[in-house]
């Protein structure tokens, strides 16, 4: 974690250590393994695209994820207000100020991405901006630039590479069955490219489950910090339900453009749905209003 004012969590930390871990090691697993069913010429070639992959969304990612959303950067002449309010919350947590974007949408949400803090970018949505007060605002981007402090945001992105290289080598394997595939030695063995699938299938729903695991506790991680660093959880807590209530109004067709970046969005992009499963990219409403009410109580409290 960068050194900033925001309150550290060492179980973050201590996570995005094992998940990286992990997935590192999944990945080495899934090499070995292919090189062990008779893709010994392939196995270099799929460890030298992963690792490609893992460099490029490391390198690229404030600028994917910006195209994705077709979010523009702004100057402060553009967006004074959000500038300002920016500029009070790094000054606030002693940290360098992130890019400032603003998407074009009227979904309301915001994300932050970005290799590190000094090529970080904060966007928000013309929606959010919109429908929510200065106050809540101000909770909303306490809480994305708590994810640049803890540099979550990184890991999330670069940790995916395993699944992806896991959903290419399920994708080859399956035109391996639709153009007949090889055996191994001996007729009773099974294709090889049903090995390779099935090796793929479960490093990919392993590595799904770590990331979505791993999504979910830095939400809260963020919330904690953004709401300790403006004393005002209260206001956090208002823009989360705002938020969540206007995503019923938002057409089904704009939801489905975005999710893709539901796990780097303060709130996913869907509605009328439970969060209670493993598929899930967020903690659910009530356990973070839970958790800033805590907060709250906890600020109110007279010390000694």
């Amino acid at each position: 974690m960068a050194r900033t004012r925001f309150i550290g969590d060492p179980g973050l930390t201590a996570r995005m250590t094992t998940v990286m871990f992990l997935l590192g090691g999944l990945f080495v697993v899934l090499i070995v393994s292919l090189m062990a069913v008779g893709g010994r010429g392939l196995a270099p070639i799929i460890g030298i695209v992963g690792i490609g992959i893992a460099v490029y969304q490391w390198w690229r990612s404030d600028t994917v994820a910006m195209k994705a959303m077709r979010a523009r950067e702004v100057t402060p002449e553009q967006a004074p207000e959000l500038h300002a309010m920016v500029d009070r919350l790094c000054v606030l947590a002693d940290m360098p100020k992130p890019r400032v974007g603003v998407a074009d949408t009227p979904m309301p949400n915001a994300f932050a991405t970005g290799r590190s803090p000094d090529r970080a970018v904060v966007v928000v949505t013309t929606g959010i901006l919109k429908t929510l007060t200065a106050e809540e605002l101000e909770g909303v981007l306490a809480h994305e630039l708590a994810h640049v402090a803890h540099r979550d945001v990184l890991v999330m992105t670069v940790a995916s590479s395993a699944g992806i290289v896991a959903g290419m080598v399920t994708q080859g394997a399956q035109y391996g069955a639709m153009f007949g595939g090889n055996r191994r030695e001996g007729n009773s063995a099974l294709p090889v490219w049903l090995m390779m699938l099935l090796v793929s299938i479960v490093v990919y729903a392993v590595s799904f489950v770590l990331l979505k695991l791993l999504s979910r506790y830095r939400e809260l991680s963020a919330d904690r910090a953004g709401a300790y660093l403006t004393m005002k959880p209260q206001a956090l807590a208002s823009a989360l339900q705002k938020i969540s209530g206007e995503m019923n109004t938002i057409p089904d067709r704009d939801l489905r453009a975005s999710q893709p970046m539901n796990a780097f969005f303060i709130a996913p992009a869907v509605k009328g749905l439970s969060m209670r499963t493993l598929t899930s990219t967020h903690p659910t409403l009530e356990q973070r209003l839970e958790q800033l009410a805590r907060i709250q109580a906890e600020l109110g409290r007279p010390t000694g």
